[in-house]
């Protein structure tokens, strides 16, 4: 499970990769985001009335209601940051999105963590060199969703990140065994626009040889630039 991912691409670099022409760049001054938590708003690439790809802001995770087991009074919304590959024709909190509504959403690395007390934590990139981060996108999936159930000042639209099986990588980390499904630049027009089976298609793991552990530390979870 993705509980922390950053993005600390430019927008113009941003645009450019993802397709998006400059009038439906609705970020405004967007600035780097080293740390994204669930909850949080962030840069995601969504398909406007038109059909055309815009960049907009949106709040991590779908909400659901949520009582307390003590009082039955309405407490915090859970936050379904992550949406589960063999789940998405079934669970009917994904199946509405995954037929109408699935976008790209921008990343320069995620995190995930191993152990407890203390726990490690590990930052996933693609392979290169040096300390650049090349930006890639992960499945995702979005909704409008239910003011009551939001932040104040969140946008409606809310999103979520596909997983699938880890790879090599990651799945000696990651206490599950998942990841989240990561798209090459080829088949983005394909998860945005394609039939469910084209889309079901893409959901697999990416290749180990073609990812790296860019920044590893132990102690509790911490934003990228932190560590």
């Amino acid at each position: 499970m993705c509980n922390l991912y950053s993005n600390t691409t430019a927008s113009e670099a941003m645009r450019q990769l993802f397709k998006v022409d400059a009038a439906r760049d609705h970020l405004g001054n967007a600035q780097p985001r080293p740390g994204i938590h669930p909850k949080g708003t962030a840069p995601v690439v969504a398909l406007d009335d038109d059909g055309k790809r815009e960049l907009v802001e949106m709040s991590w995770g779908f909400r659901t209601p949520k009582v307390s087991q003590r009082t039955g009074k309405p407490i915090k919304p859970a936050a379904w940051n992550n949406a589960r590959d063999d789940k998405l024709m079934k669970s009917g909190l994904w199946k509405g999105s995954f037929a109408d509504r699935r976008c790209l959403v921008p990343v320069s690395s995620f995190n995930e963590t191993k152990g407890q007390k203390p726990a490690t934590d590990y930052w996933f990139a693609l392979a290169g060199e040096g300390d650049d981060r090349a930006p890639f996108a992960i499945a995702g999936l979005w909704r409008v969703e239910r003011e009551d159930l939001l932040e104040p000042e969140h946008p409606r639209r809310v999103h979520t990140m596909v997983t699938t099986e880890a790879n090599d990588l990651i799945r000696p980390i990651h206490a599950k065994g998942r990841m989240p499904v990561i798209l090459r630049p080829d088949d983005y027009e394909t998860w945005l626009t394609g039939s469910l089976d084209e889309a079901a298609a893409l959901l697999r793991p990416y290749p180990s040889a073609e990812m790296r552990i860019v920044l590893q530390g132990v102690g509790e979870k911490r934003d990228e630039a932190g560590l």
